[in-house]
This record gives C-alpha cells, sequence and structure tokens, in this order.
C-alpha cells in the first residue's frame, strides 16, 4: 500500500481533516477515561436527557420527518422516547468502570476498559433514535464517539448533537467526547472515519456493513431486515391482526424489525384476512398488485419515493384508489426469490401474506423467504403452542423469535420482555455479522482479566475417556 504522500491531494485533505477530528476525540477520551463510575453515569444520565426531554424531542422528531421525508412525527417522538428510555433503564446500576466482575473459584477478576474511539454509522430512517442510542452506549464505556449520518440525517444529528452538547456542558464534560462529520458526509468521508477510530458500529445500509468489515478496524455490523411473522392455528387472531397492524404501521415501517411478510395458517387464513381487514388492511387483486410492483420496483429496485410513506401516499403514487384510506396494503404472494420482489424487505406499510397448508410449511415458507433475504435477524409467531417457537428456535436461521408481539416494539427491547433496548440487531454468521446478539453496552468494552492461581482442576483420561471406550471400545 502507498503512503499517504502518496495519495491524490483530496484524499491527503480528507485523512488530515478526519485525524484533526479524531485527536480532539482522544483527547477528550483520555480525560473521560479517568472518571468515576458516579461521573460516567451522570454523562450517561446527561446524554439521555437531551433527547428525551420533551421540547428536544419535539425538535428532533420534526427535523427528522421534514428533512429526510421518512416516517411520521408522532410515532418519531415515541421511538426517540421508548428507546431511551429503555437503554438507560438497561443501564441502570451497570458496572462499567474497575473491575465489574469477581469469580473467585476460577481466580479470575474482570475490569472494565474503554474501546478509545468509536466510528457509528447511523441511517436516515431513525436520524434521532440510533445515534443516541450508541451515543449513549459509548459513553457508558467511558469512549469518545463520531457520528457518520446519512446525507438525509445530518441536520437531525448535528441538531441531536447540539442538544448533547449543552448537556455535557451542564456537567462538565468534554464536548469533543461526541461529535459528527462535517457535512457534506461523503463515502470518502466515511471510508476515512472508519480506517482512523479504534472501533465502528454500522446500522444501516448493507453496503456501509461491508465496508466497516473491510476496513481494517474492529468493526460490529448488523444485518438485513425482511421479517417473516406467523400465524398459527391456534393463535388469537384478533389479538394477532391488531399487534400486527401496529408493528407493520408504526413510523410508516422505517423498522428493520417491521414484519414484511405474513405466513398463516389454512384453517385460520381466512379469519385473519377479514382481521387484518378490520385492521385497516387492503387486500390487492391481481391487477392492483401488478400496479403496487411498478410503482415500487420501476428499475428493479426498491423506489425511494416509497420508502417509509404511508399507505395512502403509497396508494395514490400506484394509482390505486381502494388504497387511499388503508392503514397497511396487502398482497398474496407463492414464492420467494429475485423473481418475487414482494418477498423481500419493502421499508414501507406493504405486507406480503403466504398461505401455508400446515406449521411445517409454514417454516418451509419462511425458510425460502430468509435464503433470499433477512436470514439471521428475527421471526414472529401468533401461537398458543409452546412448542412451536422452540422449533424456530431449533430449524430456522435466526437470532430472535418474537411470540405473541408487536414484533418492531419487541425485536429491539421492550418494557415486557428481556431482550437489551438497541436500534441494531445482529444476525449472526447467518446475515454475515459478527454478533447475533442486540448491539449493547458491552460492545463498546474491551475487558482485561487478572487470574490467579487456584486448587488444580485436571482430570484423568477415564473422567474424559472412560464412558466412550465403555460404549465404544478401544
Amino acid at each position: 500500500m502507498g503512503s499517504r504522500e502518496s495519495l491524490p491531494a483530496n484524499a491527503t485533505d480528507t485523512a488530515t481533516k478526519i485525524a484533526a477530528l479524531v485527536e480532539r476525540a482522544r483527547r477528550a477520551q483520555r480525560r473521560f477515561e479517568r472518571y468515576t463510575q458516579a461521573q460516567v453515569d451522570d454523562v450517561v444520565t446527561a446524554a439521555g436527557w437531551a433527547i428525551v426531554n420533551p421540547e428536544n424531542n419535539s425538535a428532533l422528531a420534526e427535523l427528522a420527518v421534514r428533512s429526510t421525508g421518512l416516517g411520521n412525527v408522532a410515532d418519531k417522538l415515541v421511538k426517540n422516547r421508548r428507546k431511551t428510555m429503555g437503554l438507560l433503564r438497561d443501564l441502570q446500576g451497570v458496572r462499567s468502570v474497575g473491575v465489574i466482575s469477581e469469580d473467585p473459584a476460577r481466580g479470575v477478576i474482570e475490569i472494565a476498559r474503554p474501546v478509545g474511539v468509536v466510528g457509528a454509522v447511523v441511517p436516515s430512517t431513525n436520524p434521532a433514535a440510533t445515534p443516541a442510542n450508541k451515543i449513549i452506549n459509548a459513553l457508558k464505556g467511558r469512549n469518545a464517539i463520531i457520528l457518520a449520518p446519512s446525507p438525509k440525517g445530518v441536520e437531525t444529528c448535528a441538531l441531536l448533537l447540539r442538544y448533547i452538547h449543552a448537556e455535557l456542558d451542564r456537567v462538565g464534560a468534554p464536548r469533543d467526547l461526541v461529535q459528527q462529520l462535517d457535512a457534506p458526509v461523503t463515502k470518502a468521508t466515511t471510508t476515512e472515519l472508519m480506517r482512523q477510530v479504534d472501533l465502528v458500529v454500522v446500522t444501516g445500509s448493507q453496503n456501509n456493513v461491508r465496508a466497516a468489515y473491510s476496513s481494517g478496524t474492529p468493526a460490529i455490523g448488523v444485518g438485513a431486515g425482511n421479517v417473516a411473522v406467523i400465524v398459527d392455528a391456534s393463535a388469537d387472531i384478533a389479538d394477532a391482526a391488531q399487534k400486527i397492524r401496529l408493528s407493520k404501521t408504526f413510523d410508516n415501517a422505517t423498522s428493520c424489525s417491521s414484519e414484511n411478510s405474513v405466513v398463516i395458517l389454512d384453517a385460520v387464513y381466512d379469519a385473519t384476512i377479514a382481521a387484518l381487514e378490520e385492521q385497516g388492511g387492503v387486500l390487492l387483486d391481481a391487477a392492483e398488485k401488478a400496479k403496487l410492483q411498478a410503482a415500487m420496483w420501476p428499475d428493479g429496485k426498491l423506489s425511494p419515493a416509497i420508502t417509509a410513506q404511508s399507505a395512502p401516499a403509497i396508494a395514490r403514487l400506484a394509482g390505486l384508489p381502494r388504497g387511499e384510506h388503508a392503514a397497511f396494503l396487502m398482497v398474496t404472494e407463492t414464492g420467494a426469490g429475485p423473481d418475487y420482489p414482494f418477498s423481500g424487505e419493502k421499508l414501507s406499510p406493504v405486507l406480503t401474506v403466504y398461505r401455508a397448508s400446515d406449521f411445517a410449511d409454514a417454516m418451509r415458507i419462511v425458510g425460502a423467504i430468509y435464503a433470499y433475504e433477512g436470514a439471521g435477524h428475527s421471526i414472529g409467531i401468533h401461537t398458543r403452542d409452546d412448542a412451536q417457537p422452540m422449533a424456530l428456535g431449533l430449524e430456522l436461521p435466526v437470532c430472535r423469535v418474537i411470540v405473541n408481539q408487536v414484533h418492531c416494539f419487541a425485536t429491539g427491547g421492550s418494557f415486557d420482555n428481556g431482550l437489551p433496548f438497541s436500534l441494531s440487531m445482529g444476525c449472526g454468521t447467518w446475515g454475515r455479522n459478527s454478533i447475533s446478539e442486540n448491539l449493547n453496552y458491552r460492545h463498546y468494552l474491551n475487558i482485561t482479566r487478572i487470574s490467579r492461581v487456584i486448587p488444580p482442576n485436571e482430570p484423568t483420561i477415564d473422567d474424559l475417556f472412560g464412558r466412550y471406550r465403555a460404549k465404544y471400545g478401544g
């Protein structure tokens, strides 16, 4: 590889600007690293209040919708508050400074250490909630963080940082703990940031995730969503339909955890369709489906004009009068893959409906969908049969099985389930990710382990091989 001096002038300028930004972050982080747990927790709370403060939240939600054209203000208000409040609840009383674990029996003590300077790539779909989540988690580990927002999300991120800096001033913490790339944010500046920081965390496009993994810097990326939910014959149909509607319509389906497909067992198919229609869903006929497909994929790629728009807006764009008062649109499908675009992620209140003969067939259908897109993320199921969620967890390539819940609320942590609050869901090796859990504060820590001598625990040959040799000989 050539030296910095051999790079083009514009590349050298970019590297120099990013280096200055990172150096400011390093100076702030070195000071922050000496904070006590109580001081760190004050900083974390300050960052949380910067977005939860109702006045700030309103301004952020309104600016996010106005500048990105994605989602709606009412739901962004809820998302910003709920996700941040949940995260702060998760972090209350959690040790992230000094000794965090002692195991006398093993003679091991664990000490939390910062990772340093974090580079965080954040999407336009949640330009306040996602960066706030990453900022708070990074600060909990005594790190500095630099955001690389999407071009559409720059204004919202900048406003969020203004509010956070005001709160950092209040608690006497360095402002340079939280920074963002200067506008215009480009592929070149984001790539250079990835190269120069100590850890990269990426939520958003899979191109950015792949770039992070190839940056040469330790990186955590999350996979693509394309959530399917199964409605079993034993389900409470009315409850399932309501929860699917809540998940599918929240913030115009900006969440990667919003259902893209519903797989309904034959025994309850008609009843479930009727219940979804009662919730405001409109099931399109074949001609209407063709019109919608032409509007959503005009050149073979999902149109940005569709992304995170309301169902009535999409219906008007596609010329579908029956959908102009819908809560969400539904289309039936039988296959999965590139020839069946409705089987993929749509980031809009459009729900694909599959009919399964039985539970085994439903699993087969979901497997085909995830073989195309969404492997590793999660699956939802509405059922009264406790064996079915276990079967999904044992057989399908998913990191989460969400049972009888509003999927887009539950997957990223909820006040009535035990998953960590997060807007970034790891998808394991199925989704080409290095983590299979919700991104949380522990991913922003280095752990130093002190090991002391303990009484020996050395097995004999018979301990390890006696049963095997008795069974198989040798």
